[in-house]
């Protein structure tokens, strides 16, 4: 017998506040706050809230590509050279197409399944980190560095609650790299409603 109302799994994805980055004193970029809230059992992190920029969209889309072959990925928003990252509207345009293609993604139970996809949406590790991450060439797991992402960045109510609980003087253990995960400037900087990422390849 199965329960007649069982849990629907779901996951929300919200691509929103676009940010104007400097890269350095000539150069620019705008990122994007990905927010995630589900109930899947794929996911480690029930609530997280990351910002990625544009490139990093083309990485993830390449990986997923190369590891599920037959599988017929949604496009990205095409890249002109038009684009105006002072206009509102290009902005906007491309942040609309890049939560499309996120809901996309998150529907396909194969692609789900690549680590690539978990690190991209619940930590801030360049691509380089997440593709040394996968293969194994870091002291940290797949889990353990969604995990640390999230001690560094508590930023929702439900957290917080759990936390003040019983975890008033633990802050400063789980601050300490005892996984094996260093705290990039990324991670350390970036998450919901945070200050700007500093740094991001």
């Amino acid at each position: 017998m199965t329960p007649k109302h069982e849990k629907q799994e779901f996951v929300t994805v919200l691509v929103r506040d676009p940010r104007t980055q400097k890269e350095d004193s000539w150069h620019s970029y705008i990122d994007y706050e990905i927010f995630i809230h589900t109930n899947s059992m794929c996911f480690t992190r029930k609530t997280s809230c990351v910002r990625r920029r544009f490139r990093e969209f083309v990485w993830l889309r390449q990986r997923l590509q190369s590891n599920a072959v037959l599988i017929q990925l949604p496009e990205l928003p095409s890249k002109t050279p038009f684009f105006n990252m002072n206009n509102p509207h290009h902005v906007d345009h491309r942040r609309q197409g890049l939560q499309e293609f996120l809901e996309k993604i998150l529907q396909d139970a194969l692609l789900l399944s690549d680590s690539r996809l978990h690190l991209f949406l619940q930590t801030q590790l360049s691509p380089e980190d997440m593709e040394a991450c996968v293969s194994g060439q870091t002291k940290y797991s797949v889990a353990d560095a969604i995990h640390k992402f999230a001690s560094l960045n508590r930023r929702f109510p439900v957290e917080e609650e759990e936390r003040k609980k019983g975890k008033k003087d633990a802050d400063s253990n789980s601050e300490s790299s005892s996984s094996g995960l260093e705290p990039s400037d990324d991670s350390v900087s970036c998450g919901c409603k945070a200050s700007p990422a500093s740094e991001e390849s």
